[in-house]
């Protein structure tokens, strides 16, 4: 590992009591590092063309749900995904861990829901808002152009200022008795149909 690394580490060997004291599980390759963290500015967000597809999440709270959307953004090759009032550490252990390390693969900003709305239409980026009220069929949307899916919390959803500046609001159908699916499965499903009307490239 130290010979992939484009600088010289320091190495320091610690007891197998301090090391248990520190690490987050007892079931870990016994190497911890110490780096300095990304900022996830807006401003350093970067697209390869000029369609970019984002994946936005407002306030998610579970680092399950968020290594999970993580997965799937990784899996779909979005070019970003953006945190709306983070609630979670992006590097709590259990989010890189569920993430199975693509907190690392993509490309993340985080801001106030005002900050990403701002972003977002200063670049044309349609946004597309998940939500049961007032909403379009998910399949039914051009996702070719420049988009945003924006998702919220299972519990509450997203938020009034998110749903008052979405492009549309769109629905995935549902013939259960339950009116909400995990948000990474929801997440996935829209993403998936736009990267199928964009072949897959």
């Amino acid at each position: 590992m130290v010979r992939t690394c484009n600088f010289t580490p320091d190495l320091i060997e610690i007891s197998k009591e301090v090391y248990q004291k520190i690490s987050y599980r007892q079931t870990t390759e016994g190497i911890i590092a110490i780096a300095n963290t990304k900022k996830h500015s807006l401003e350093e967000l970067s697209f390869k063309n000029n369609t970019p597809l984002i994946l936005v999440a407002e306030a998610p709270e579970k680092p399950g749900n968020i290594g999970a959307l993580l997965r799937t953004a990784d899996a779909a090759a979005v070019d970003a995904v953006i945190i709306a009032n983070p609630k979670t550490d992006l590097y709590n252990p259990n989010i890189i861990r569920s993430s199975v390390g693509c907190v690392f693969t993509n490309q993340i900003a985080a801001g106030t829901t005002q900050e990403i709305i701002k972003f977002l239409k200063d670049r044309n980026i349609q946004i597309n808002c998940a939500a049961l009220t007032a909403s379009v069929n998910y399949h039914t949307i051009d996702y070719t152009n420049p988009t945003a899916i924006v998702v919220g919390t299972e519990a509450t959803g997203l938020s009034d200022e998110w749903l008052e500046n979405a492009s549309r609001n769109i629905i995935i159908p549902m013939q259960g008795e339950i009116d909400s699916m995990n948000v990474s499965v929801s997440a996935a499903i829209i993403i998936f149909e736009a990267k199928r009307q964009r072949s897959f490239n």
